[in-house]
């Protein structure tokens, strides 16, 4: 983040005026980034805070205090989309890394759902998806399917119907 925020803040200054908003997305790495950009923009510099950021397929990105300090800053405004068994979500491990509260769960029949189901309705999503069966090590597993922005097109489509 630090390497590209210059150019980053350059950018919101040229672009985002008193007609225009200012929203953060991006797919699987590139959602941390829009993540930790849509943070860093408020934490700098509170009047510029973001109308939404939206990212698909993110990786953990912070620790349990900005986690906790983001929800409370942007609430309402972000959206962490979620496919069934996309593993890029699972990354890195918790309790180190931990993921910012706000989700929206495509489960297996691709319906959209405020957050994933608990511990067992979870574990019978999964191997709804095919996650738990000898299916989960090839290379068209689920959690590697699941992470494609493709697919998180289809389910947003469907949900859109």
């Amino acid at each position: 983040m630090e390497a590209v925020y210059p150019q980053l803040r350059e950018a919101i200054g040229e672009f985002h005026t008193d007609d225009r908003s200012l929203w953060f997305t991006d797919h699987r790495l590139g959602g941390a980034l829009a993540m930790l950009a849509a943070a860093r923009v408020h934490f700098d510099e509170s009047s510029l805070t973001p109308e939404g950021a939206y990212t698909f397929g993110q990786p953990r990105t912070c620790d349990p205090e900005l986690a906790d300090a983001y929800d409370r800053a942007l609430k309402g405004r972000t959206h962490r989309f979620v496919n069934n068994d996309d593993v890029v979500v699972q990354v890195p491990p918790e309790p180190l890394y931990a993921h910012v509260a706000e989700e929206r769960y495509f489960d297996a029949g691709g319906r959209l759902r405020a957050r994933k189901p608990g511990l067992l309705g979870g574990l019978a999503d999964s191997a709804k998806g095919h996650a738990l069966d000898a299916a989960a090590f090839r290379p068209d597993a689920d959690g590697i399917t699941d992470h494609s922005m493709n697919a998180y097109i289809a389910c947003l489509e469907a949900a859109g119907r």
